[in-house]
């Protein structure tokens, strides 16, 4: 739809809700999710779903005297333009209070000016691109930024004795952020990178570029992969290149090291580094009955996207309450800035500056216990804001 009659849809129901939110005070709060329920990112929906499933199973469906309702849309591999579309029509046809969700940045930012047009709170419960808050004054994140586990990453590699890196990234947004954090946070410690590649998202095959990071001799390899069947692939590159974790520290990002990634790589993972604001194994009393909970619901362990979409919704309630029940955008947000509350994760919160979540961030190596490969956390940086926002002076 061209930009002209997007407004005035948009502009149409704005009218139509005014005419009727008296009598409407009381009707259900529909909260639409852009997720993406086929297609390679599938699971990461299906687990940011059941976060929320457990939140409502727990809390029940009503807050502040209203019922809350959940209408799902599938934004299938993530196209922008179904992203969209899917947005304008849970807005002007749904007529819904909230949209939530996004897995990808892709279809997070396609949905972020119709946010803003049609002032309704979107609350991003994955997509990790630093930006994203920034296109929209309604929009609240509860995942986390790629910078703001980077940063610690670097950090953390030149603090415990690496002076040279390469590093191996996504060349899309998040990649890049990923790739600009570590670098910018290790080169002012007074670290050396000594290379860098992109490659694609379609790569099978990593052999190359790990290649090209073992000839050029580094102290440790930083690699951001967005998770799906390259972990898996890049592990093989590894073991076939003769890296061995025990010389040449490898470094990444969440996914590198989650449930299904560790599963499909075996001991090959035995000591990757990685940082992340969440992990089922976690050592607090929220978590251990959170991960209680999500297991007997689903069977499973819940991971970076079941803790967004369960503090999302957290938040969603207590923005609720604190308004009484109102669920314009301007109420809503005002009531989300600043929020803060313990989640399995740990102590987390909302900057009112930048309505981005800010929490601690756990570094965690691979290792084996009872049997079972997982990520052991063994340092914590705490309060960490989006450090891209914090270098803008946000």
């Amino acid at each position: 739809m061209k930009r002209s009659a997007l407004t005035l849809s948009l502009a149409v129901v704005a009218c139509l809700t005014g005419l009727t939110r008296g009598a409407a005070a009381q009707d259900a709060v529909k909260v639409g999710l852009i997720m993406t329920y086929t297609g390679v990112f599938a699971d990461a929906a299906t687990q940011m779903d059941n976060g929320i499933k457990l939140f409502m199973k727990e809390n029940g469906d009503t807050v502040a005297g209203r019922k809350v309702e959940i209408i799902r849309r599938d934004a299938g591999v993530g196209s922008v333009e179904v992203a969209q579309r899917l947005a304008q029509e849970l807005i002007v046809r749904d007529r819904v209070d909230v949209l939530a969700g996004f897995v990808t940045t892709p279809t997070a930012l396609a949905a972020t000016e119709l946010s803003k047009e049609s002032k309704k709170l979107m609350v991003i419960m994955n997509a990790a691109t630093s930006l994203i808050p920034d296109r929209s004054p309604y929009i609240v994140r509860t995942s986390n930024t790629i910078p703001q586990d980077s940063e610690p990453l670097g950090r953390w590699a030149y603090a415990n004795g690496l002076r040279k890196v390469f590093t191996l990234a996504l060349d899309l947004a998040p990649g890049i952020d990923a790739e600009n954090a570590f670098q910018r946070v290790f080169k002012a410690a007074g670290g050396e990178i000594v290379g860098s590649v992109r490659f694609p998202i379609t790569t099978p095959d990593f052999g190359v570029y790990v290649q090209r990071a073992k000839d050029a001799n580094p102290d440790g390899i930083m690699v951001f992969v967005p998770g799906g069947a390259q972990p898996a692939a890049l592990g093989k590159a590894l073991a076939e290149r003769g890296i061995s974790t025990d010389k040449i520290k490898v470094m990444g990002n969440d996914v590198l090291t989650d449930d299904s990634a560790l599963k499909s790589m075996g001991d090959i993972a035995l000591g990757i580094i990685t940082a992340s604001h969440y992990d089922h194994y976690l050592k607090n009393p929220g978590n251990a009955r959170f991960v209680a909970a999500y297991r007997e619901m689903f069977g499973r362990n819940p991971d970076i996207f079941s803790i967004g979409g369960y503090d999302g919704m957290h938040l969603i309630y207590e923005a609720l309450k604190k308004t009484g029940g109102k669920a314009d955008g301007d109420s809503l947000v005002a009531a989300a800035k600043g929020m803060s509350w313990v989640s399995p994760r740990g102590p987390m919160s909302i900057d009112p500056e930048t309505r981005d979540v800010v929490q601690s961030v756990y570094i965690r190596k691979v290792e084996k216990v009872n049997n079972e490969l997982v990520n052991v956390e063994f340092e914590k940086f705490e309060n960490v804001k989006d450090p891209v926002k914090a270098a803008q002076g946000k």
